[in-house]
């Protein structure tokens, strides 16, 4: 978080879940500067026996805020769990119920550097009907696999 604060010069606002931990996080890194609200869900009941691979089904949600002045609408975890779903489904080590994990941690890196490096230059969004650089004015064309491992090696 700390990261991410020193790296935007104008107000943010950040969502989150009901984890504890990003309250803190959050004021460590931006202080009073920030609009930052969470979204808390409550779950059904768990099922009872062995083996639950389906996640419970949400009954209700709240939005509360935690400081400033955010927009109760666009409190959400909506886009930060679609691309935790985009990493599972694109990487194998983050594929849940799997031995595909990494032995070492520069292997994790590089593989994650990867998937965002081809998610942002070489895949075209159907939404965007550009790739995500491109949409952001960084990259002006589609880049290749071949063009991106050759700007990586320079």
């Amino acid at each position: 978080m700390a990261d991410l604060a020193c790296r935007l010069d104008n107000r943010v606002q950040i969502s989150s879940d009901a984890l504890a931990a990003y309250v803190d996080a959050t004021e460590r890194a931006f202080g009073v500067d920030v609009d930052y609200g969470r979204i808390i869900k409550y779950y059904e009941a768990e099922p009872i026996g062995a083996g639950r691979y389906s996640p419970p089904h949400v009954v209700a949600a709240e939005r509360e805020v935690i400081a400033g002045n955010p927009d109760q609408a666009h409190i959400s975890t909506s886009y930060v769990e679609r691309q935790n779903l985009t990493m599972r489904m694109s990487m194998r080590r983050f594929t849940r119920l799997t031995n595909a994990f990494s032995k070492k941690i520069e292997n994790l890196r590089a593989a994650v550097a990867l998937h965002f490096a081809h998610y942002n230059f070489v895949r075209v969004h159907s939404s965007l009907r550009v790739t995500p650089a491109m949409a952001a004015g960084v990259a002006s064309s589609l880049w290749s696999m071949e063009e991106l491992v050759e700007r990586a090696s320079n």
